[in-house]
């Protein structure tokens, strides 16, 4: 028998039957019931076969051909089938006759000899004389104990994810290990679970398995008495004239432009079957006085999330402790945190979730928009507002991506008209410097040939162009976002939401509440003694401040740790000679220009990687010790000091990199040293070639770590955990096993969803948003690889959420928070760095400033223009140069702009450098103004809400108001009405005969 079918005959109700004395026949004519319940098993869910455990199973599933049998396959193959199916219902009937409330999995499910229908009480009865005994028993039962069951697949189809009644739905559950019965636990239950029944929720028990449920059912009263605390906007039924403003706004949106492109891009368009196109409607705060107004039968009247999100809202705010009702003993998570339940968590919708999985959360969908109205429906506002951002942007990354690839291309078409390479590649003469401080040897400038075709194909004429083009793109982008979600906002009936209409955290009454200095404001002596029923102001200096004072101390500490730990890189890039014993011949121009960066990159990775571990952790931590009033401020606090930490982690090495390597060496009778090593050099082309081998490694290694621990650890938890329950491998005993046979033991099994679970996925795509715009002008195929990436992550990140995690609570939200306002600092960062960039470590200036002064367009002399001589009897440090062919070498040339030795002020700076320099600062100040100015505009001319939109809500907002002014009049004439009624009854009354005053007025 599958242990599923011995959960349906331990839940089923058996009672009513027609005659005691047809009893037996009954139990007979049930059988083809239960070998109707066994068909179903066999074709849909057939395991667990009765004749094996759990240990043989696992050796013999490896096996070729190995299939387990099913319940109908034993019954089958045994003698007494009948027998079987008899003994399986009287035992439920005897269960219920000695007043248990189940029966354990002990009929052939894993018990093998020796074990009965109890549970394995009689040694050394087999599973004909378990039967025989219950068959004997069963004539003593009597009528009302008797009653056909139905058949598995019904009683699976009905209570899968309803209550046992199979008409009320379960909103949310809450589960805590049975076999644990601490009686302080108990009673905190017991309390808890009173005061849920007294805001009007219901509850039912399941306690056929080791994990005991609790299943919740809000009511319709509840939802509304809820929904006007909350003020829940939710949709109208249809207003006289709003059919006008929607057919206008429709009649301007579908241009013909817009008709075009749908019809161009069709095939990426949504199926209209499984997701229908929303009407319009006009959403009102809900209120109990205009019931009557409301559309319920809308989807969206009350949908999944909105309830539950009033139930997680009444969960965190009961208590549990009677005579002590304070703040420190409220609220579902403190009963979770301290044991007293397993979880508390909604449940997925096995149709939605179907439907979501085949057409939204599958990678073959890829190119296809995105179910928003549906997602939000499932998981809430706040969760929809982020795959539509991620989808907007992902779509957004297209037109960057064209112009990055042309950039690339004409980099490669234009290769062989490039002068410094083509003359790097024809020198033969030029002896260059050791790069290193006695075991270098001098080396001829045509061994970076290769390396410095490379690098033309990132600092071209088109860099300045694409540079130009991202930090449009990046205001474009920003601006047309709060553009876009401004619509769905409205759409959703979000419009004018804001953190002010949030109730505070119970965690933060609990801080109040234990504060010796705000428990008297947030406390008031009622009838019932002290509750914390006010929401006093916390005072910023003598409360608030050193809370938050500690916590960003601590962040900075952080940053300095990780800028230390970059710097320690960098002093590996320094001391060469530490890696020669390892990677081979420090000489060689392989590993000077891929072997030393790379090595460096994947440090570098492997160190930003464990420091975001530590400081992720430590960062909830540090904001649990603030004054955060509502979950919206609690989520920007964190997620501030989680950014400008991960900032300063990702992107520090990549500053260093642009900005300082090779800007400060000195020259060779005078180098610039670091704990006694030489900085590091650059190579003749410059340093944007490293640069973008260091973007490509942490870019792409950074979303590969994240990708597999998004997705790869989940599914391997999940399954562990699964298997764990399944197989009983966390016990001795195998009937400790917990059977997933309903919606809400299969979601046990699933990872918890935390209140911030986006933060993760936010925060990978903003700190890919911030690679892209500040560093993608050394590697323009950068937005590609972001594109590539998030066409998957999308599909990844739904994967997750509906297959490995728990249905989160449904949050309203009217924007993506925080993260717009960081977008838009990195954008302003990115134009002094895209300016910084092009200035100092590209060619662009130099190759201008040498055109003017000398007469040269065509840069022929140019790249002796960029190379000092060096006297070698000038050394600071001798090099040791053995058996080298450059013994009798007397000049060597180096990169930098300086007089010769024999000037008559040798290695001093020139005038052509400064000529240089001040080129650069003029380029910086003038890229930055032109930018700001072009950014400025685009500012102004893309508002955040469209002027239609605008137009709809003061039209919609009018509208409402005339109806509610309608509805109001109506209503008071009907109560005058009433009234008028009313009196004239009376009026009738008193003028009837026999009429009596003193009576009547008693």
């Amino acid at each position: 028998m599958d242990e599923r079918e011995s959960l349906y005959f331990d839940t089923i109700s058996l009672a009513d039957s027609e005659a005691a004395a047809a009893h037996r026949k009954s139990m007979s004519q049930s059988r083809n019931t239960i070998y109707h319940s066994a068909v179903d098993l066999a074709e849909n869910e057939g395991r667990n076969s009765l004749r094996l455990g759990a240990a043989e199973h696992a050796a013999l599933a490896w096996q070729p051909g190995y299939r387990q049998s099913t319940a109908l396959e034993h019954l089958r193959e045994t003698g007494g089938g009948g027998d079987h199916t008899d003994a399986a219902i009287t035992a439920q009937i005897l269960a219920l006759q000695n007043g248990r409330g189940h029966l354990p999995t002990g009929i052939g499910v894993g018990g093998g000899p020796g074990r009965n229908a109890a549970g394995g009480a009689d040694a050394g009865c087999g599973d004909d004389e378990v039967s025989r005994r219950l068959l004997r028993n069963s004539s003593t039962i009597s009528n009302k104990d008797k009653k056909l069951p139905i058949t598995y697949s019904q009683w699976k189809s009905r209570t899968y994810r309803r209550f046992d009644d199979g008409n009320r739905s379960v909103d949310f559950v809450l589960a805590y290990n049975g076999e644990v019965q601490l009686e302080e636990h108990r009673r905190k239950r017991e309390i808890f679970e009173a005061n849920l029944r007294r805001e009007g929720l219901q509850l039912e028990h399941n306690k056929v398995q080791r994990v005991h449920f609790i299943k919740i059912h809000a009511p319709a009263e509840v939802l509304y008495r809820y929904a006007e605390i909350l003020k829940i906007k939710v949709p109208l039924k249809p207003i006289p004239g709003q059919e006008q403003i929607f057919a206008e706004s429709a009649h301007e949106f579908k241009s013909c432009f817009t008709r075009m492109c749908r019809s161009l891009f069709s095939s990426v368009q949504l199926n209209t079957a499984l997701f229908p196109e929303r009407e319009g409607r006009i959403h009102l705060e809900f209120s109990r006085n205009y019931l009557d107004l409301y559309d319920k039968e809308h989807p969206n009247f009350f949908d999944a999330s909105t309830r539950y999100s009033i139930i997680n809202f009444i969960l965190q705010r009961q208590h549990f402790v009677e005579g002590e009702e304070t703040a420190d003993n409220l609220g579902v998570e403190k009963l979770v945190q301290d044991g007293v339940y397993s979880c508390a968590y909604t449940l997925h919708d096995k149709d939605d979730r179907d439907r979501l999985l085949k057409e939204w959360a599958n990678v073959s969908k890829w190119k296809n928009l995105q179910p928003l109205d549906q997602i939000k429906d499932y998981f809430g506002a706040k969760v929809a507002l982020y795959f539509a951002w991620l989808g907007f942007y992902t779509q957004m990354l297209i037109p960057i991506s064209v112009l990055g690839i042309l950039c690339f291309f004409y980099g490669f078409l234009t290769w062989s008209n490039d002068p410094i390479s083509r003359d790097i590649c024809d020198d033969n003469g030029t002896i260059m410097c050791p790069q290193c401080d006695r075991s270098c040897d001098y080396w001829r400038l045509n061994e970076t040939c290769t390396s410095s075709k490379f690098n033309y194909l990132i600092d071209n004429n088109m860099t300045v162009v694409f540079a130009l083009a991202m930090s449009i793109w990046a205001v474009a982008y920003l601006e047309f976002w709060k553009r876009y979600s401004a619509g769905l906002v409205h759409r959703w009936g979000l419009t004018g939401f804001n953190h002010h209409v949030e109730h505070p955290r119970p965690q933060y009454l609990a801080k109040i509440s234990r504060s010796k200095k705000l428990s008297g404001k947030s406390e008031l002596q009622d009838e019932n003694g002290k509750r914390p029923i006010l929401d006093p102001d916390v005072p910023f200096w003598s409360i608030k401040f050193l809370p938050n004072f500690t916590s960003y101390s601590i962040m900075i500490l952080f940053i300095c740790i990780s800028v230390i730990a970059i710097a320690g890189i960098i002093i590996y890039r320094m001391a060469q000679r530490a890696s020669h014993s390892i990677l081979g011949s420090e000489n060689s121009m392989t590993f000077k220009v891929m072997i030393l960066p790379m090595t460096a990159g994947i440090i570098d990775l492997i160190v930003i990687s464990m420091l975001d571990l530590v400081y992720s952790s430590l960062a909830v931590k540090l904001t649990n010790y603030e004054y955060c009033r509502t979950q919206t401020e609690y989520d920007e606090s964190l997620t501030i000091k989680n950014y400008v930490f991960q900032f300063v982690n990702y992107y520090s090495s990549l500053f260093y990199i642009a900005f300082l390597k090779g800007k400060f060496v000195g020259y060779p009778a005078k180098y610039n040293r670091v704990l006694g090593f030489r900085q590091e050099e650059c190579n003749p082309g410059g340093c944007l070639m490293e640069l973008c081998m260091q973007l490509v490694i942490i870019m792409a290694g950074k979303q590969a770590v994240n990708a597999i621990v998004e997705m790869l650890i989940p599914y391997l938890m999940r399954t562990f955990k699964e298997l764990s329950y399944r197989h009983g491998w966390h016990k001795n005993n195998k009937d400790q096993r917990l059977v997933p046979y309903n919606q809400f033991t299969e979601d046990y099994n699933l990872l918890p969803a935390e209140n911030n679970s986006l933060y993760a996925e936010y925060l990978e795509m903003v700190v890919q948003f911030g690679f892209i715009t500040l560093f993608s002008l050394a590697f323009p195929l950068a937005p590609l690889l972001a594109l590539l990436n998030n066409v998957i992550e999308v599909r990844l990140d739904a994967i997750k959420m509906l297959r490995f995690v728990r249905r989160p609570v449904g949050m309203r939200a009217r924007d993506i928070g925080v993260w717009h306002s960081i977008m838009t600092v990195v954008t302003r960062i990115a134009v002094a760095s895209s300016a910084m960039i092009i200035a100092f470590s590209t060619n662009l200036i130099p190759k201008i400033v040498y055109a003017a002064s000398m007469g040269d367009p065509e840069l022929n002399n140019y790249l002796n223009f960029t190379l000092a001589v060096f006297n070698t009897k000038d050394f600071q440090v001798e090099p040791l140069l053995g058996g080298s062919q450059f013994v009798n070498e007397t000049q060597c040339r180096y990169t930098e702009f300086r007089n010769p030795p024999w000037h008559e002020q040798p290695y001093k700076r020139p005038m052509i450098y400064w000529k240089i320099l001040t080129g650069r600062l003029a380029f910086i100040v003038i890229y930055q103004n032109i930018i700001n100015m072009l950014q400025g505009i685009l500012r102004w001319a893309v508002p955040d809400v469209s002027g239609r939109l605008l137009k709809r809500i003061t039209r919609e907002n009018f509208l409402l108001r005339e109806h509610i002014i309608d509805y109001e009049k109506q209503h008071a004439m009907q109560q005058a009405q009433m009234t008028v009624n009313g009196l004239r009854q009376r009026t009738t009354d008193t003028q009837a005969p026999g009429y009596d005053d003193a009576t009547t007025f008693v």
